[in-house]
């Protein structure tokens, strides 16, 4: 009988695996005749061929519509990029049409309800699990398009496992977790996997696996919501013990959909035993896998092949860009032979969504909820003196980046207040998370602070010294490249050595200090002082810190084991939107400070 996907739901994990086991597996995809390949006779030479296409998006991040909430216009990057489910149902269309629509599957690999203001809206200000609250706008775009399965992504806990749970209860495709393990029971809290039959014009039909596996780093990133709920063992182990158990059902191909980068890296060092970005150890190390959605990493990887060490053979990779911006395309050509399918060829291609206009089904679908977003974000909550921008956050410090750090002091020190830690300094990290946010003169809106801060992270304090705190921003000065002095300076080749995001790097507010990019990374923070004098290596402080950071994102030293003096469930967006409307009036000249600045060799950059 086929999958109850909301009595699964309402089942113990003991019983849900089972229900995963014998429902998804008998799910079967509408399918018609492909029309591809010709019988032959017993020993002919024309052997029976079928083929089939498994479209994949990853890492959504709430973008329906080709619109930026930020900004309030139609999305536009530097490479003319589009986003949106609306231009990438017209991609899946143009794709059914060509090949057959019972030849095609469509998969996610992820991160799918948060990073738009559309899907805030929806799990924050009139959120799905409100008594008959809305359908969240991500799961009425998927469910029109026709999904067929989505990976979990580490971004789905970050509103809590009762908004995914309701998510999920909403979606007419499963969510696979094959490594997102109930805490007490260790079997898995959502379907591990899905088989989809596509029938073909010779008789047996083509069984088809679609495994998901999502991040461990969730464990770390999310502990608020999961810890004691749930566990993140690694994808390698995982994907070990559930591929072959795929075959041994009579799975013909078996596709992993992996919210995890291609790289075998992790930015939570050794907090945790697995890692982070494990899709190409999954596909070298697991046999028995034909191809592998990457998501996670926000890269392009339209074709990448990894060969198995165990088989020796090569398993194709392919990652479409994030928010929509590419559809990947993995065709697979099978053959009859000894009684089975076998895939004889699979490739691998990316779509550009700005070559398709956008679906009209979908954005009528939504127009309303699109509406409201778009009223919701351009409410006025307080007014600026003057304009600020980030544009040059990443290399100098700029008023905006100030701005996030100031009202984080202040939020931490009225914590702190009366109690133990009230006498020590409160010093306040944050990173350049957009280099297109901007604060007009005049009227500031909620699009304006949510630009400025477009993550659900929460504010921590933690405990440091000063050697801690010295050893943290040398990590953070990583960042730059290495760049001698004497000679110009490209502001554009200055920043993300080693690929090192925006995100990674820390300016710290309480402090002043110089980065000397001349000097290699490691020994490059000199005069370091606070209230004008060299920082005692013991002296303690108060770090206010986000909890991505807190947690070990980004592997930064010292923070993630400093003592916890007090955290909140708010997001720091939020906290920036009170501090407004309560100011009335940003006035950048009574805060904005040059605490920092890159030298070279003792000399100002800029």
């Amino acid at each position: 009988m086929p999958l109850n996907r909301r009595k699964f739901l309402g089942t113990s994990a003991a019983t849900g695996v089972g229900a995963a086991l014998t429902g998804a597996a008998a799910t079967p995809a509408a399918a018609r005749p492909a029309g591809s390949g010709k019988g032959g006779g017993k020993g002919g030479r024309h052997k029976k061929r079928y083929a089939f296409t498994v479209l994949g998006t990853t890492d959504l991040h709430g973008n329906v519509f080709n619109w930026d909430y930020f900004t309030d216009k139609e999305f536009d990057d530097k490479d003319h990029n589009d986003v949106g489910l609306a231009k990438i149902s017209t991609l899946v269309n143009q794709v059914r049409e060509e090949k057959g629509r019972r030849n095609t599957l469509l998969i996610d690999a992820g991160d799918t309800i948060q990073g738009t203001q559309l899907s805030y809206y929806y799990a924050k200000v009139d959120p799905i699990t409100a008594a008959h609250g809305p359908v969240h706008p991500m799961a009425q775009a998927m469910n029109a398009i026709g999904y067929d399965a989505a990976a979990l992504g580490n971004h789905e806990f970050n509103y809590g496992i009762p908004v995914l749970r309701k998510f999920e209860e909403q979606c007419d495709f499963p969510l696979l977790g094959a490594n997102a393990l109930d805490a007490r029971t260790q079997r898995p809290a959502f379907a591990p996997y899905v088989m989809k039959r596509l029938r073909t014009p010779h008789g047996r039909d083509v069984k088809v696996a679609v495994l998901g596996l999502t991040n461990p780093g969730i464990a770390i990133w999310d502990k608020a919501n999961v810890q004691g709920k749930m566990t993140f063992p690694g994808l390698e182990e995982q994907a070990a013990k559930w591929v072959p158990r795929l075959r041994s059902m009579g799975a013909d191909v078996v596709i992993v959909s992996a919210h995890s980068g291609s790289s075998g890296t992790s930015s939570y060092g050794d907090q945790l035993p697995y890692v982070e970005n494990a899709a190409g150890l999954v596909a070298e190390q697991v046999p028995g896998i034909d191809a592998i959605l990457v998501g996670h990493a926000h890269t392009e990887i339209p074709e990448y092949f990894v060969e198995n060490k165990q088989t020796g053979k090569k398993v194709v990779l392919s990652e479409p860009l994030k928010w929509g911006q590419r559809l990947t395309l993995f065709d697979f050509e099978l053959v009859w032979a000894k009684g089975r399918w076998t895939v004889e060829k699979v490739g691998a291609q990316v779509l550009n969504s700005n070559t398709a206009a956008e679906d009209r089904k979908v954005t009528r679908l939504l127009a309303d909820e699109h509406k409201k977003v778009v009223a919701y974000v351009n409410q006025v909550i307080g007014t600026s003196t003057a304009a600020m921008s980030t544009a040059e956050g990443p290399y100098k410090d700029v008023a905006l980046i100030d701005l996030i750090n100031l009202v984080q002091q202040e939020t931490v020190t009225a914590a702190l207040k009366g109690g133990a830690y009230e006498a020590l300094p409160v010093l306040s990290q944050a990173s350049c998370f957009s280099r297109t946010a901007q604060v007009p003169a005049g009227d500031v809106t909620i699009k304006d602070a949510a630009g400025l801060y477009p993550f659900e992270n929460t504010l921590e304090a933690r405990l440091l010294t000063g050697a801690q705190l010295k050893e943290y921003l040398e990590f953070s000065a990583r960042y730059y490249v290495r760049t001698p002095a004497g000679g110009p300076v490209d502001p554009a080749k200055l920043t993300n050595a080693e690929n090192i995001p925006d995100y990674n790097y820390d300016a710290v507010r309480g402090v002043t200090y110089e980065v000397d990019i001349a000097k290699p990374a490691g020994s490059r923070i000199v005069k370091l002082a606070f209230d004008g004098k060299e920082i005692d290596p013991k002296a303690e402080f108060v770090l206010a810190v986000n909890n991505y950071r807190a947690s070990g994102g980004g592997n930064f030293p010292h923070v993630a084991g400093a003592k916890q003096l007090w955290a909140n469930s708010e997001e720091i967006r939020n906290t920036i939107i009170t501090w407004v409307k309560a100011k009335g009036t940003v006035d950048p000249g009574r805060f904005a400070s040059v605490d920092w600045k890159l030298t070279r060799d003792g000399t100002p950059v800029f």
